[in-house]
């Protein structure tokens, strides 16, 4: 299960630089600055947590098969493409409304990060 982790994780990796390159080069002289600015959050959150799904990966490897790092995880590369997706088509289509959705990528961030926290904790205490 958690070698697929670090993929997800170094495919995430993957595709935020492959943003990131295309929004300095491709989009900087078609966005507004505060459309790229969305962007580039978007690509900074997804490199963040493209990290994160390899972390989670690295502990499981030393923490065992905890159910908290899989649900962790699974939030995490649920809130990637949520959080971070939201905001790519918003900046790159303009439809506000898209905003709204963005928060709930992030609740998946928070939730991840917590549970892979807890169950951490929890694998401390039983060791």
């Amino acid at each position: 299960m958690f070698p697929r982790y670090i993929s997800y994780g170094a495919v995430h990796a993957l595709i935020a630089v492959a943003l990131g390159a295309f929004g300095a080069h491709g989009l900087k002289d078609r966005l507004d600055s505060d459309m790229l600015a969305i962007f580039e959050t978007g690509v900074r959150y997804q490199m963040y947590h493209a990290i994160a799904l390899m972390i989670i990966a690295l502990a499981a490897s030393r923490l065992g098969d905890r159910k908290g790092l899989r649900v962790g995880g699974r939030l995490i590369n649920v809130g990637i493409f949520v959080f971070s997706g939201s905001l790519y088509v918003l900046s790159l289509s303009g439809v506000k409304w898209l905003g709204a959705i963005t928060p709930i990528g992030g609740v998946c961030f928070i939730a991840g990060w917590a549970i892979f926290a807890y169950s951490a904790w929890k694998a401390r205490d039983s060791s």
